[in-house]
């Protein structure tokens, strides 16, 4: 299945903006009654995984649209 470079640019925009966003604030602690908790919003190892296939996606994309 070929990706279009336009959607390969969506997506990896998307998980750029995403790390961006985890990055500041990526877990927080509440207190509770036994203690405390700590919870995560978002893996950033993952973002950046996902970050670095859609970079690649959209390489592909370019390199393909000029004959390569």
């Amino acid at each position: 299945m070929s990706i279009s470079l336009e959607t390969a640019e969506k997506h990896l925009n998307v998980w750029l903006e995403a790390e961006l966003t985890i990055a500041t604030g990526q877990s927080y602690t509440l207190a509770t009654t036994n203690g405390s908790r700590t919870l995560t919003r978002a893996n950033l190892t993952e973002v950046r995984n996902s970050i670095e296939y859609w970079n690649k996606k959209v390489l592909e994309a370019k390199a393909a649209s000029k004959g390569r």
